[in-house]
């Protein structure tokens, strides 16, 4: 089984800046992590790796210094490390960095043997669009699960593979072929520690550096600014709150809850009458 994870070397979002002319993220100087719902995907993918034996390929894309997050994510316990990192590729949205991303997966495959599986973290916390992933699966033309929980078969003589995926009201339990990508949810595991052999050999190991030639990039006018229809309008920070807390006093005998209800219908009469003329019709 050989299996690539995409993760992302995002900002930490308590010192994020934004570029004044650009409208892009400044990443110079501001401390960086994995963005965290990737985590949730490496652990999925070294569960399976573990369970039925096989390799996982951790891939990014980004500056030099993402090097960093893939050493840690070696540490955790991946086989190898990809870099995709070019000056081209700056200013990516999501189109041009699913471009980049699928380019970068197809030369994997034909290095160290096609992918069975490609998983995601649901989203990241500096774009929160849940794009990039479904944009690799459309352009690699793989099935796709998002919003997954669990992995909980794996059939290679049947090529297919079963996914617990959560849905508005319940579970999905869906089956589908391989190769496929799968957009892990956050909270379904804990990213391991990694042993002490995990953590030397991600100190030592040689991260794999590819520009966008070396990629098999052809097109670079689908890379970067220039393959990125997305304009950033305005940025701005929301406006704080001028109302405050209000302190809710609990009559004698009374409860919270039917304090909490008649403060409600207090301030929102309209809701009071509406809900009783609901009960009538039962």
């Amino acid at each position: 089984m050989h299996i690539v994870v995409c993760i992302k070397q995002v900002p930490d979002s308590a010192q994020i800046r934004v570029h004044p002319v650009t409208n892009t993220i400044m990443r110079q100087g501001v401390p960086t992590i994995i963005n965290p719902y990737d985590l949730f995907a490496l652990e999925e993918a070294m569960r399976l790796r573990d369970k039925f034996g096989g390799e996982v390929t951790v891939l990014t894309m980004g500056p030099p210094s993402a090097e960093d997050s893939l050493r840690k994510a070696l540490t955790f316990g991946a086989n190898r490390a990809v870099l995709l990192t070019d000056r081209f590729f700056a200013g990516s949205d999501t189109l041009a960095t699913s471009f980049a991303l699928a380019t970068a997966i197809k030369k994997i495959s034909d290095t160290w043997g096609a992918p069975d599986l490609v998983f995601t973290g649901k989203q990241t916390i500096d774009g929160d669009t849940a794009q990039v992933g479904p944009g690799i699966a459309k352009r690699l033309g793989l099935m796709q699960i998002t919003y997954a929980a669990k992995v909980t078969e794996y059939d290679a003589a049947e090529g297919s593979v079963t996914i617990e995926r959560r849905a508005e009201g319940g579970t999905q339990v869906l089956k589908s072929k391989l190769p496929c990508l799968v957009a892990m949810l956050e909270g379904t595991n804990e990213i391991r520690r990694g042993t002490m052999a995990d953590a030397l050999r991600g100190a030592r190991a040689e991260i794999i550096k590819w520009n966008a030639k070396e990629a098999g990039v052809e097109d670079l006018s689908k890379c970067g600014l220039k393959g990125s229809p997305t304009i950033v309008k305005r940025v701005f920070a929301p406006s704080p709150r001028a109302e405050k807390a209000k302190f809710i006093e609990i009559p004698e005998g009374g409860s919270l809850p039917d304090a909490l209800i008649a403060e409600i219908f207090t301030r929102q009469p309209a809701l009071e009458a509406d809900l009783t003329e609901l009960a009538r019709g039962f």
